[in-house]
């Protein structure tokens, strides 16, 4: 079983104090920093653009895990790529074309391809890339805005993609975002998730590092 990674979401961080707030997670044990890249389009929401990727780059050593909830994802991943991007999440709700994109993704050397899905959309709607990707990330709320409750029959699909990545023998991380605290974190991880993303679980701790420890436990 791989080891518990916790990537701290960037949306519920203080936007005037991100490169500090980037260092400090580094810093507290984060294995991993989670950017929700929103257009206004495909979620109800906007919020980074390549620009503050690029700033993130310079500020931590960790991992960048950009997720790409935007239309055309396709018009994008070269700019990610090119501001630092470590793995690079596309929806496959936000293109026709999810094989081509996560191909694109591909053509630049050290950056993981990913896949996302809706709590809507049923695990079998990637199972076409999943030999193609490094990572699959399941909402378990719908993407937008953070803090957000836990939709709980979105549990049941980490199972059931676990079971799919094990059958093809991939060792793909499997990603839940979505009310994942101290408290919730074993529902998810019981289940066959390997990466936690986490925004007001870990930002309204008193004390980040412990949150994070408290997840991986």
């Amino acid at each position: 079983m791989q080891p518990i990674r916790i990537a701290p979401s960037m949306l519920a961080s203080d936007f005037t104090r991100l490169g500090e707030q980037a260092r400090a997670l580094e810093a507290a044990g984060a294995d991993m920093l989670h950017l929700d890249v929103m257009d206004g389009m495909f979620v109800p929401n906007i919020t980074f653009g390549a620009c503050v990727v690029q700033a993130l780059r310079a500020s931590t050593s960790l991992p960048l895990d950009v997720h790409m909830m935007v239309r055309e994802p396709e018009r994008y991943i070269a700019d990610m790529v090119a501001a630092g991007a470590s793995y690079v999440t596309v929806h496959v709700e936000a293109t026709p074309h999810i094989h081509r994109a996560v191909r694109q993704i591909q053509e630049h050397a050290g950056v993981v391809a990913g896949v996302a899905l809706n709590p809507g959309t049923p695990v079998g709607a990637v199972e076409c890339v999943l030999g193609e990707v490094g990572l699959v990330l399941l909402m378990t709320v719908n993407p937008g805005f953070g803090g957000q409750k836990l939709i709980v029959p979105a549990l049941e699909k980490i199972s059931r993609m676990r079971e799919m990545l094990t059958a093809m023998g991939s060792d793909a991380l499997l990603e839940v975002d979505g009310g994942v605290n101290a408290r919730s974190a074993r529902m998810f991880t019981g289940r066959g998730a390997t990466v936690l993303v986490s925004g007001t679980g870990v930002f309204d701790a008193p004390d980040w590092g412990a949150a994070m420890r408290a997840m991986r436990a």
